[in-house]
């Protein structure tokens, strides 16, 4: 098997880098294409009981098991298969289930922190920044928070900005000068997305001559 071609996609919380991936995800046959969301790679918390585990700052890169994304990763390029982990953010922790992911010719990995770190943007073929006003992010996590983790409106908006604003200028928006392309409006811009489409099935093309 060939090296497969894969893409970075970051960007702040609810910039819309799920929804690109989402996107250009729909456009490829599935036995072409997989994505990996960096959440997955939450760092296991066995032995913290529940209390330290709510105490857990998402928004920081300590929180990520790098070293087990980056194996995976380099597995999947080898022409291995992996165990992805699913992590549960009610119980802060991964559940015991894994997710087994096939190699295959193109890898999306989502996530805020992807380029941050030197030893996940060296692996990467493409790197995009999704660029979208702070206003409609802390919306989008305000919506996501209160319907998808049962939220209060109070916790979201004193942890956007107690840690997640102040994560994101540290960490999140200076990683955008590592991007090879940053697309502004996220999920809605779509002709970025048919560009970017388009790009990768002439890498594909090329390859397969």
């Amino acid at each position: 098997m060939k090296r497969p071609i894969l893409i970075g996609i970051t960007g702040g919380t609810g910039s819309g880098k799920t929804t690109i991936a989402s996107e250009i995800f729909r456009k490829f046959d599935k036995t072409r294409i997989t994505v990996i969301e960096q959440d997955s790679y939450y760092k296991d918390q066995s032995e913290l009981p529940i209390e330290e585990r709510i105490k857990t700052n998402y928004d920081h890169p300590d929180a990520f098991d790098t070293e087990l994304l980056v194996s995976n990763l380099k597995e999947l390029i080898m022409g291995k298969s992996i165990e992805k982990p699913i992590y549960d953010f009610s119980i802060h922790n991964r559940k015991k289930e894994k997710v087994v992911i096939q190699p295959c010719e193109i890898i999306i990995l989502e996530g805020i922190m992807i380029l941050d770190s030197p030893k996940i943007r060296e692996l990467l073929d493409i790197k995009i920044y999704v660029d979208t006003d702070a206003d409609v992010r802390i919306i989008r996590r305000l919506i996501r928070d209160m319907n998808e983790r049962g939220r209060t409106m109070d916790s979201v908006i004193n942890q956007y900005l107690n840690v997640v604003r102040p994560m994101h200028l540290q960490f999140i928006e200076p990683s955008k000068r590592y991007a090879d392309i940053i697309i502004p409006e996220g999920g809605k811009n779509i002709v970025a997305i048919d560009i970017l489409t388009a790009n990768i099935r002439q890498i594909l093309s090329r390859e397969d001559k």
